[in-house]
């Protein structure tokens, strides 16, 4: 019967051995499916799928609905109050659209 230790280092000798043909195999099947991809004329985007997803929009830019007299500084509404408004009456800050 082997020793705990023989059979320790023979695990890691196979573990070596798994290892190294992983890596050869992992190979050979990316050169194999490079192949066929150049063969085909396959890109990646037509594998993922990345080509058919719809592009995001843009939300776009927001015309401004508060100004700064003293600044003149303008603010849409949206987001993080700036220091100028932050906690004080907005109506005071309101731009007159005419609408």
């Amino acid at each position: 019967m082997k020793s705990y230790k023989d059979l320790q280092k023979e695990i890691q000798q196979l573990q070596a051995q798994a290892e190294e043909a992983r890596q050869t195999e992992l190979a050979n099947a990316i050169a194999d499916i490079k192949a066929k991809m150049q063969e085909y004329g396959i890109t990646v985007a037509d594998i993922t799928g990345a080509d058919k997803k719809k592009p995001r929009k843009s939300a776009g830019t927001v015309a401004p609905k508060y100004r700064d007299p003293s600044s003149g500084e303008t603010w849409s509404g949206r987001g993080k109050p700036p220091k100028w408004i932050a906690g004080k009456d907005r109506g005071a800050f309101l731009i007159n659209t005419g609408s």
